[in-house]
């Protein structure tokens, strides 16, 4: 486990910022990570209904997972402990792991107020549900996030089915291809776990085949430990939610990274491209009303995307940024 004052970069990220030409940026910003979590964490984290979990199940498969509460779930317990009062549920991939200890990667994200903290460390099991010691913890920038309001009172969704398979069926494949919102986590060679946010337009995300997917990986904040951590191992886990009806769909397999940026998905503003091949494939549905969410306002950073225009004009309630801060003027807000 490493120790962020004490610790640089590893051998894959090294490689994946040196490789994108990022490295000066990316020492410059390692200054950011801390091993104790940042003033203002115990207020930020009592909003949220919920928490990203990224980690891998004792039969080393790689998944990300979604840990549902009532606000106040998440607490401060010491400048380097989180309780996360709330269980997954016994169907998920990650509730033997969760059950025990395990290094985890988590990504705390407010979707109304685009704010985010990834918070990385090592979880052991308590009755009410779990705690984190903190190893990493750093902010990160609004770019990308879809604003969203949860619509009526917050709950703690049920499951009401899972079903499983090697391959994504045609409406899976449609959910992942209309998504602007997903997260993928990764480890590296020593374990560590790391889960973050992917957001773009409506068709950012593309599925190739029943068992293959494909994303662009647009300018963000340089230290790359996604990438890093793909560089000197594959496995990952990506999470897509449904933020009106709730269903989760949950991919493990390995990923790719193309450095090729005119092979980047075809999308304006990629970097570069990472290739996605299934292993496994978990739909958690949830009881009709469970959750509901706004249509998304989306990022005036999203770069266009060859199968939705900034705004996804097919859907009238969907508005972009800045279409939002027109609005704005034109009212006088």
């Amino acid at each position: 486990m490493r120790h962020s004052r004490h610790a640089s970069y590893h051998k894959g990220e090294l490689i994946a910022q040196e490789r994108a030409g990022f490295r000066e940026s990316a020492e410059h910003l390692r200054a950011i990570i801390d091993d104790r979590l940042p003033r203002g964490a115990q207020g930020f984290l009592a909003e949220l209904p919920f928490l990203v979990v990224g980690a891998a199940a004792p039969d080393a498969r790689v998944w990300a997972s979604i840990v549902y509460g009532r606000p106040g779930f998440l607490r401060v317990i010491g400048p380097r402990e989180v309780l996360v009062a709330a269980h997954l549920p016994e169907t998920d991939p990650l509730a033997a792991a969760l059950a025990d200890s395990a290094h985890v990667g988590t990504l705390a994200i407010d979707l109304p107020h685009r704010r985010r903290l990834r918070v990385n460390g090592r979880t052991e099991a308590v009755p009410e549900g779990f705690t984190l010691t903190v190893d990493q913890a750093y902010g990160n920038c609004p770019k990308y996030i879809q604003s969203r309001e949860p619509e009526g009172a917050v709950s703690v969704p049920a499951v009401s089915r899972v079903t499983r398979g090697r391959e994504l069926r045609p409406e899976q494949r449609h959910m992942i291809d209309t998504a602007d919102t997903f997260f993928v986590a990764s480890t590296s060679t020593t374990g560590d776990a790391d889960v973050s946010h992917r957001g773009g337009n409506r068709g950012f995300t593309r599925t190739l085949t029943p068992q293959r997917l494909q994303w662009p990986e647009y300018e963000g904040n340089t230290m790359l430990m996604t990438l890093g951590n793909l560089t000197v191992n594959p496995a990952a886990g990506l999470l897509f939610v449904d933020w009106h009806a709730g269903t989760t769909l949950q991919l493990t397999g390995t990923a790719a990274i193309d450095w090729n940026t005119r092979t980047a998905v075809g999308a304006h503003g990629a970097e570069t491209a990472v290739d996605f091949r299934v292993a496994e494939v978990i739909q958690t549905d949830l009881p009709t009303g469970s959750l509901n969410w706004s249509e998304p306002l989306f990022s005036r950073f999203n770069p266009p995307t060859p199968s939705a225009s900034p705004g996804d004009r097919s859907d009238p309630r969907a508005r972009t940024e800045d279409q939002r801060h027109d609005q704005a003027g034109r009212t006088g807000a």
